[in-house]
């Protein structure tokens, strides 16, 4: 009979694509988290998580036309899960950076408005993501860059599925 540690190892050779770094979901899993605790870390002096900022974030380029977008809009827009984006704007409501009120077409759906507060804060937010994204990324990660161009076809691809 094999050793557990020999079990493992045959599992991992056998099974696996072999140590966490060949497998392209752990090291996304890393580079997210990564990159979600240095947004984090440059938005806390803003009193924001990076969760909210992007809800905030959403918001404003969803109201670009004039009319505010609703939590659940925001929620596929995004593909954060609803429950999320429940609690989210309720926090952003409380800091005063958002509005929400009943949708006119259903009393249930809440419409989220951003405030001329949350506007500043979205001013003062977004320079402080843009130079994380830049240090953390480089030239790959920017507007045409092989790694935005490839993860944007994966997404695509992945949203018609």
């Amino acid at each position: 009979m094999k050793s557990d540690a020999e079990a493992i190892a045959d599992l991992f050779e056998k099974v696996s694509l072999g140590a966490p770094e060949k497998a392209v979901g752990f090291v996304m899993w890393r580079v997210m988290h990564r990159y979600v605790r240095e947004i984090d870390r440059c938005l806390k002096p803003l009193d924001l998580t990076h969760l909210q900022f992007t809800a905030l974030a959403l918001a404003a380029w969803m109201a670009r036309t004039g009319e505010a977008s609703t939590q659940s809009e925001l929620a596929r827009f995004s593909d954060i899960h609803p429950m999320q984006v429940s609690t989210v704007p309720r926090a952003l409501e409380h800091k005063r950076m958002i509005l929400r009120t009943p949708a006119a077409d259903n009393a249930l759906a809440k419409r989220v408005s951003i405030t001329a507060s949350g506007l500043d804060t979205l001013r003062d937010a977004l320079p402080l993501v843009v130079d994380v994204q830049e240090r953390l990324f480089g030239p790959e990660g920017r507007a045409g860059g092989s790694l935005l161009s490839l993860l944007l076809r994966i997404s695509r691809k992945t949203a018609a599925e």
